[in-house]
C-alpha cells in the first residue's frame, strides 16, 4: 500500500503505527495500532492553546480518520491521568464511542472528569490491574506499572499475530516514587528475550544527560525551602502529582503549617487519589476559606496554575482577582514543576506579576524543588537494552527531541529507527519499517461549547479580527439605487471613535464616493454594491493605519 490509507483496513499479517497526536509535538496524543481489520488507540490527550489562537485554551487532536472506521475501532486503552493523555475523552468519545481501558487511578480521575461533559452515564470504564493481560479485538495487552509523576502510569505491550509493541507511555525509573510502585524493571527485562518488533517511546527528555531525578530528593528541598519563609508560603506543581502533593503536605507538617488546596482540578485529583488508597497518612487539606483564618506563618497553599494558564487560581492571585486567595510583599511562591516548551511567556507574565508585588519566587532553576517525570538519556539507554527492539519508534516530543532519541537508539544497535510525524502511517510489519501513506489528520480548537478546526473559516476571521480589527457599514439604498441616509461606520479595534472622529468621516465619504461610481444598473445587484462599500473601507484604513480590517456591509433596501 502507498499514498493514501482512504479505505485501508490491515490484514492479518499486517501491525500499524499511525500517530494522530503526540508526535512532532509534546501533549495531544492519539496513537492508533492496526491489525487484522481493527484499529486499536492508546491515549487521547489535549494540548493548550497559544498567542496564535486568540480566545482558545484547549485543542484536541482530530479523529477525522479513525471516526469514519469507528466501527473497526476496538477500544481505547489510557497509559495515566495526565491530560495530555486523557483529556481530550470528554470532547471526542461521542464521536469514536469505544470501550475505554485504564487502571483504577486513571479511571477515578476520568469519572471525575466526565460528569463535566454529561457523560458519566453513557461512558463506561473497564478497569485493569497492573500487571493483568486482556484482549481488545486482535490486541492482546499487557500493563506494566512504572513510575512517573502520576500513580499509575503503564507501559503497554502489545502481543498481536504480527508481532509485539511496546508502548511505554511516560515513564522514568524512581528508585523512591514516594506513591505507589517502583518501575517493574524485572518484568521489562524479560520482554527483551520475546523477540519485541518495535518499542513507541518517549522523548522528552532525550536531550537531558544522566538520570531524571527522584521524587524524595524534591520532598527533601521543599523541607528545607518552606522553613525558610515566615511569610505565607505558595507551592505551584502539576495537580495530578499526588506525590508532590504529599511532599508538600510532609514539608509543611514538619514547620506547623497546614495545606489549603486552591483550585477544582486540585480537590478532584485528592478525592481521586483518596478513592484509591493514596494521601491516607497525612493531615486533611484546607479549603481556600478556611485557610484565611490562619496565621500567614502558619500556612501553605498549593495552587493550580504551574504552566501560566490565565484561568488557574495562581494567575488569577497573581492578577489580584482571585475572591479568596490574597498574597503580597514577604510572602513567597514556589514554582515546584518545568516549564512545558510553549509555555514560558505565560509563566514568565505570571511570575513578573508576583515579582512586582513585591513576593519572592522560587523556581527549580534555583532549589531543588522539581524533577521530571520523563527519562533522561541514562533511563533511554536501559529501556532499549532491556527491551531489544528491531525497530525504534520515538514519539512524544518535538522532532528535535525524536531526532535525538533516534540516535541514541542507533548508538544502541537498534536495527531499525522511523521517526513518525503526525499523520504517518507507519508498516511496522510484515517487512522493513516504513511510511507507507500520509493520512488526514489536525488539530480542532475547544472554542467555548463547540469544537472548532484550527484551519476553518471562523478562525481564520477571528485572526484577522485580532490583528487588523473589524469595520460594520450599513448602507440604505431606495429602489433607485440611491443612498437614502448617510451610511453608518463601526470600526472595532482599530479607531477611538472620538479622537478619531476626522477618519471615521473620511471613511463614510469614501462609502458615498463608492456606491456613486457604481453604474445604476449595477447598483440593484447587492453583491456589486456590497463588494464595493467594503473595498472602500478597506482602502481608507489601509491608507490611514495599514491594516485592512475584516469588513461586514449591511445592505438595507427600501
Amino acid at each position: 500500500m502507498t499514498g493514501t490509507a482512504a479505505s485501508h483496513r490491515p490484514g492479518a499479517d499486517a501491525l500499524y503505527f499511525l500517530p494522530l497526536g503526540g508526535s512532532g509535538e509534546i501533549g495531544m496524543n492519539l496513537n492508533l495500532y492496526g491489525h487484522a481489520g481493527k484499529w486499536l488507540m492508546v491515549d487521547l490527550g489535549i494540548g493548550f492553546g497559544d498567542e496564535t489562537m486568540p480566545g482558545i485554551d484547549i485543542v484536541v487532536p482530530d479523529p477525522a480518520f479513525i471516526r469514519e472506521r469507528r466501527e473497526d475501532l476496538v477500544g481505547l486503552v489510557l497509559t495515566h491521568a495526565h491530560e495530555d493523555h486523557l483529556g481530550a475523552v470528554g470532547h471526542l468519545w461521542r464521536q469514536l464511542e469505544c470501550p475505554v481501558y485504564a487502571a483504577p487511578f486513571t479511571a477515578a480521575v476520568l469519572r471525575r472528569k466526565l460528569h463535566e461533559y454529561s457523560l458519566g452515564g453513557r461512558l463506561a470504564i473497564n478497569e485493569v490491574q497492573t500487571g493483568r493481560r486482556f484482549d481488545v479485538g486482535p490486541f492482546q495487552i499487557e500493563m506494566i506499572g512504572v513510575t512517573h509523576s502520576i500513580p499509575e502510569s503503564q507501559i503497554l505491550v502489545i502481543r498481536t499475530g504480527a508481532g509485539t509493541v511496546v508502548h511505554t507511555g511516560d515513564w522514568k525509573l524512581d528508585p523512591t516514587p514516594l506513591v505507589g510502585p517502583v518501575t517493574d524493571e524485572a518484568t521489562l527485562a524479560a520482554l527483551g528475550s520475546e523477540e519485541v518488533l518495535a518499542l513507541v517511546a518517549d522523548s522528552t527528555n532525550a536531550f537531558v544527560a544522566g538520570s531524571s531525578g527522584s521524587e524524595a530528593s524534591v520532598r527533601e528541598g521543599l523541607t528545607e525551602v518552606i522553613g525558610r519563609y515566615s511569610g505565607r508560603v505558595a507551592v505551584t506543581c502539576f495537580a495530578t502529582n499526588v506525590a508532590r502533593l504529599e511532599s508538600v503536605a510532609v514539608a509543611a507538617a514538619v514547620h506547623d503549617r497546614r495545606v489549603a488546596l486552591v483550585g477544582r482540578s486540585l480537590w478532584r485529583i485528592f478525592e481521586a487519589a483518596r478513592s484509591c488508597g493514596y494521601l491516607s497518612g497525612i493531615p486533611e487539606f484546607l479549603s481556600e476559606h478556611d485557610a484565611g483564618y490562619l496565621p500567614r506563618d502558619k500556612v501553605v497553599l498549593i495552587c493550580t496554575g504551574s504552566q501560566g494558564e490565565p484561568r488557574s487560581a495562581l494567575a488569577r492571585i497573581a492578577a489580584g482577582d482571585h475572591p479568596q486567595v490574597v498574597l503580597g510583599a514577604g510572602d513567597t511562591v514556589i514554582f515546584s514543576s518545568r516549564d512545558i516548551p510553549g509555555n514560558e511567556r505565560a509563566i514568565g507574565l505570571v511570575q513578573n506579576r508576583l515579582i512586582r508585588q513585591g513576593i519572592e519566587v522560587v523556581t527549580s532553576y534555583r532549589e531543588p524543588v522539581h524533577v521530571s517525570g520523563h527519562p533522561a538519556r541514562d533511563e533511554l539507554v536501559r529501556m532499549l537494552n532491556w527491551i531489544r527492539p528491531r525497530i525504534a519508534v520515538p514519539v512524544h516530543g518535538e522532532q528535535r527531541h525524536q531526532a535525538e532519541h533516534a540516535q541514541l537508539a542507533r548508538d544502541c544497535q537498534v536495527p531499525e529507527v522511523v521517526i513518525p510525524s503526525n499523520g504517518s502511517l507507519i508498516r511496522l510489519a510484515p517487512g522493513p519499517a516504513a511510511v507507507v501513506a500520509e493520512v488526514a489528520h489536525g488539530r480542532l480548537a475547544v472554542d467555548g461549547k463547540r469544537l472548532a478546526r484550527l484551519d476553518g473559516g471562523a478562525m481564520r476571521s477571528r485572526h484577522r479580527v485580532i490583528y487588523n480589527g473589524a469595520a460594520v457599514a450599513t448602507v440604505v439604498l431606495n429602489q433607485r439605487g440611491e443612498l437614502m441616509t448617510a451610511p453608518r461606520l463601526a470600526a472595532l479595534g482599530l479607531v477611538d471613535e472620538e479622537e478619531d472622529r476626522d477618519l471615521l468621516l473620511d471613511a463614510v465619504d469614501a462609502i458615498r464616493e463608492a456606491v456613486a461610481a457604481v453604474p445604476k444598473p449595477a447598483r440593484h445587484d447587492d453583491q456589486v454594491v456590497i463588494q464595493a462599500v467594503r473595498s472602500a473601507v478597506r482602502r481608507t484604513f489601509n491608507a490611514s493605519h495599514g491594516k485592512k480590517p475584516q469588513t461586514e456591509v449591511h445592505l438595507v433596501r427600501l
